[in-house]
């Protein structure tokens, strides 16, 4: 199974979603026919993302508002409080059916801001050329084909040199009366308090056993409440809603994709023209199979790997046996990378934003169950210039990806930076490089007449002017290990 790929080049001088500005987003794209988990996996960790078959990087130095890919350790994640606010939100509505009112305090979706791509694809290349057979180049030509290589190494955190103590001298005063009890916390004694009103009405309708006094004094657990906790909290024994989460797998050959595929593109339809106002000619059924159903990743089983396999999936959210929300979501060896979340708008208020993410999370924690590699969830681009973009930063423990050494960075260590300029090099080493940098064009697979050679190979048997330039380009985005694996199309 090869990854093919046609690139597309520099595409310059667009609006920018995040900003505003007409001319300012700058991004390098390529086509992908088919594409391995493996490939992807290595692409997104070099700042690649894909929209349907587009694959695109943006060129972080240049556009107008760089977007930085964003991780999160699922296994270390604890809800913050905002996070805890949301489940009880949506505990309570399916308990008793009420909605808040006013506007959604949830996260901005950057949904509206996501590159899309061409509308179709652009190249000259026939479905015979991809899906025919493909001549191996012979052994003494063949390129290194060695599996991925180990994940970039994540930079430990470390405290900042101006960082201040976290105890101060206290001011001198009497201090606390040593004949009167410790303070304890409110909570607490409430807690208390409920266990003994609740021992009391036992006791008056019970007789009680000598055998087994009733403690007076509850036992409390320092352990928080965890993400399944919370997601499993389920209030009355007779909740007013039924929440159903599907995870169903985008082929049009898997029967219940099918069977909600007309369900799903309205909902699309329905959230693209409420939430971000698009003309009905761009929601349509046409750009929702190109944009979320159409994926150039090849479902693949393995026996290192989850139940459910690898490639692209919805997560549809039934409530009552009505579709109101859909994740779309691809599963790769290391991660769960977020592509994309629609909802029917009349629960715009439940912050479904946040809500799927957090169920997404919970999710990756079960597959890494079976595959312990499988513990990262993308979260796609934090663009620190943008406020209102900045909730990505609230998944913690999250790295973010260098743009010059693709390591993993610490997201704490590189707000100062960020802060500072738009564009920054997150490693602090400054003796760091990219591991997996171009350094031999010629050991580059193409696809030349249905035959993989490398480059240098292809360069002898070509005529006309040079592609060179073309080509290096494309290699030095991808890294040296993906450019002796993806199959670049030549014409």
């Amino acid at each position: 199974m090869h990854t093919i790929v046609d690139a597309k080049g520099v595409r310059s001088g667009y609006r920018c979603g995040y900003c505003g500005i007409s001319h300012g987003k700058i991004s390098y794209g390529m086509w992908s026919h088919t594409m391995t988990v493996q490939d992807y996996q290595d692409l997104i960790d070099r700042g690649w993302r894909r929209s349907g078959k587009y694959v695109y990087k943006p060129i972080m130095n240049k556009t107008c508002c760089p977007q930085y890919t964003i991780r999160c350790h699922v296994l270390k994640f604890q809800p913050s409080k905002s996070h805890k606010k949301n489940l009880k939100k949506m505990n309570k509505f399916l308990s008793v059916g009420e909605i808040p009112e006013g506007q959604c305090d949830g996260e901005p979706m950057d949904s509206a801001c996501q590159e899309r791509g061409p509308e179709q694809d652009p190249s000259q290349l026939s479905a015979s050329e991809v899906e025919g057979p493909i001549i191996a180049p012979t052994p003494e030509k063949e390129a290194e084909t060695n599996s991925a290589a180990p994940e970039p190494p994540r930079q430990e955190s470390a405290p900042p040199a101006n960082a201040k103590a976290s105890h101060s001298t206290p001011a001198p005063g009497v201090g606390a009366d040593p004949n009167r009890p410790l303070c304890r916390k409110a909570k607490d004694l409430r807690k208390e308090r409920r266990l003994q009103k609740e021992q009391r009405r036992q006791q008056e309708v019970e007789v009680p056993t000598p055998s087994a006094p009733t403690p007076t004094t509850p036992t409390t657990s320092n352990q928080p409440k965890s993400l399944e906790d919370f997601l499993s909290d389920t209030s009355p024994d007779s909740p007013l809603h039924r929440l159903e989460v599907r995870l169903v797998v985008v082929s049009f050959e898997d029967p219940e994709f099918v069977a909600t595929f007309e369900r799903s593109a309205a909902l699309y339809t329905q959230y693209q023209q409420a939430i971000h106002g698009d003309d009905p000619s761009e929601c349509g059924e046409a750009e929702y199979r190109r944009f979320l159903c159409d994926s150039p990743l090849e479902a693949e089983m393995s026996a290192e790997g989850p139940e459910v396999g690898y490639g692209s999936f919805h997560q549809q959210y039934w409530l009552d046996g009505r579709l109101i929300a859909v994740g779309v979501i691809d599963i790769l060896p290391s991660c769960v990378s977020s592509v994309y979340l629609y909802y029917h708008p009349d629960f715009s208020n439940l912050s479904l934003g946040v809500y799927s993410a957090l169920r997404e999370i919970a999710f990756i924690r079960q597959l890494q169950k079976q595959s312990p590699k499988l513990c990262h969830y993308y979260l796609g681009f934090y663009i620190h210039s943008c406020p209102k973009m900045r909730y990505k930063g609230q998944y913690l423990p999250s790295d973010l990806l260098c743009p010059e050494t693709f390591t993993w960075v610490p997201i704490e260590q590189c707000v100062p930076r960020l802060d500072a300029s738009a564009y920054a090099r997150l490693t602090q080493d400054g003796q760091a490089v990219d591991a997996r940098a171009l350094r031999e064009l010629g050991r580059a697979l193409v696809l030349y007449r249905r035959t993989v050679m490398p480059y240098a190979a292809y360069a002898r048997k070509r005529k006309g002017s040079s592609d060179e330039q073309e080509v290096e380009q494309y290699a030095q985005l991808i890294g040296q290990p993906c450019a002796e694996r993806i199959l670049l199309y030549r014409a």
